[in-house]
């Protein structure tokens, strides 16, 4: 199976965006193989791509024209790019490690025609063609293999670019979080940056209970509308979060406002005290209680979408993940049933108490990822918050337990006694029943339940998701 793209009359300067357009999607095991004749742009092309995937357009492509493969180990996936226009005979590709880099590189080849029989079963052609105009060409992208859904995602996203900014003049890769979406840093004609969220609908997972995928048990969100409606919510309360220049509901593709590089982690790089950015993030949870969102949220569509909240089988299948992932990994088996036994009574009264709790809002992500510290702002517009899709009408203690106990970041225990402290008594001040032994109760048992669920994720997302990085913050967790 193969799908078919052409574009025409594409400026030479629109040719880097394309580049840098297929960039986002590449893997290991992929080919893009790209034909055309002397001069018709080939390897400035795969210069830009190159650079794409680096994530410098600065850094030095050299062309593989006489070393015919140029190599590259980058932070993403490595990369091997070769230039056939000198091999005579295919029997040479043996010597040159063809075979080799298909199988686990990104490869990109120059003159793919020299090599007969070349068919990597993953791999997008790219033609290009001369025009009568020299400053432009004709290019036609033939995807096969695991390339025909992204090559379709890819057209997408390039047509909604096109409507929302015209011809954008670079598209970045951005590293992803632990879900299902990806993102890009797109700089519009004008230099102004932006976010792109690419996020179509879709489950976080197969189908593991009842015929549901784990993103239905637990209440995560599967496609953008969630984002959307919670993003107008925030903002409408004075909270920093991306404005949303552009949106497609159905194709689960938003242009959000870029919020910069200042994440909390950066800002600690940078010099800024810890203690300033964590209290002001408590004051952002301080002020969302003191103005709560309504339960019915409005969207651009007409509809509206309602926060929802745990049931028994959201919460056990969250902590469940220590059984299912880390067990497994750690000693070589699933854990005997007398282990799962006394685990979940163990839990049993813990999630009573967690059902029974009142509810309120929970953002769910509020931890240092996903917060930004943005210093030309005032108050608690300060605090830019990027991640909340998941957002539940739960206990407001989660999201002070998902800040303050950290999973990313270390907090000291003075600081987490301040952050706790300067909410409890700011929500004292203006809600005279606020009951302080219950709210630090739900903190104690939301943040066992949340590193308990950690510890199962991290080791999903090394097995199944191939992020092995999480794991750096195994020993954090425990």
């Amino acid at each position: 199976m193969t799908t078919r793209w052409r574009l025409q009359d594409v400026a030479l300067g629109s040719l880097v965006t394309l580049a840098e357009l297929l960039a986002l999607k590449v893997r290991p095991g992929d080919a893009v193989l790209l034909h055309g004749d002397l001069g018709a742009g080939k390897t400035t092309f795969a210069r830009a791509m190159l650079r794409a995937v680096i994530g410098d357009p600065e850094a030095e492509v050299p062309s593989p024209t006489f070393p015919i493969v140029q190599l590259y180990d980058t932070p993403r996936l490595p990369i091997a790019h070769f230039d056939l226009y000198r091999i005579a005979d295919p029997s040479e590709l043996e010597e040159i490690g063809l075979e080799d880099a298909l199988a686990s590189s990104l490869t990109l080849v120059e003159w793919p025609d020299r090599a007969d029989g070349l068919a990597a079963p993953d791999r997008i052609d790219v033609t290009l063609a001369e025009t009568q105009d020299p400053e432009t060409r004709d290019v036609t992208l033939v995807a096969s293999g695991s390339w025909v859904e992204r090559l379709e995602r890819l057209h997408a996203i390039h047509d909604f670019l096109a409507k929302a900014l015209g011809a954008p003049a670079r598209i970045a890769y951005l590293q992803g979080d632990a879900s299902t979406r990806a993102y890009a840093r797109i700089t519009a004609a004008d230099a102004t940056p932006y976010v792109l969220m690419d996020a179509p609908r879709m489950p976080d997972g197969p189908p593991i209970l009842d015929g549901l995928p784990y993103s239905r048990i637990a209440r995560l969100a599967e496609d953008v509308r969630p984002f959307v409606a919670i993003d107008h919510a925030l903002a409408a309360r004075g909270l920093s979060v991306p404005a949303i220049a552009a949106h497609d509901l159905d194709a689960g593709l938003l242009l959000l406002e870029d919020l910069g590089h200042m994440a909390f982690a950066n800002a600690l790089d940078a010099g800024v005290p810890q203690s300033d950015p964590w209290l002001a993030a408590v004051d952002v949870l301080v002020a969302l209680r003191r103005d709560p969102p309504p339960q019915a949220l409005p969207l651009p569509d007409g509809t509206a979408y309602g926060l929802q909240r745990f049931d028994r089988a959201a919460l056990e299948i969250e902590i469940g993940l220590l059984l299912e992932w880390y067990w497994p990994a750690a000693f070589g088996a699933p854990p005997p049933a007398d282990v799962a036994e006394a685990f979940s009574m163990a839990w049993a009264p813990l999630l009573d108490t967690m059902l029974d709790a009142p509810p309120g809002v929970f953002l769910r992500d509020f931890h240092s990822p996903n917060l930004f510290w943005l210093p030309d702002r005032t108050g608690i517009r300060r605090v830019g918050i990027i991640d909340f899709q998941d957002a539940l009408a739960e206990h407001w203690a989660y999201d002070v337990a998902s800040l303050l106990q950290d999973a990313r970041l270390d907090v000291a225990p003075e600081l987490e006694e301040a952050g706790l402290e300067r909410y409890c008594a700011a929500v004292a001040a203006f809600d005279p029943d606020f009951d302080r032994a219950a709210f630090m109760t739900h903190y104690a048992i939301f943040g066992a339940q949340r590193n308990t669920r950690l510890l199962g994720l991290w080791v999903r997302l090394l097995k199944r998701d191939a992020k092995p990085h999480y794991m750096r913050h195994m020993p954090r967790t425990w």
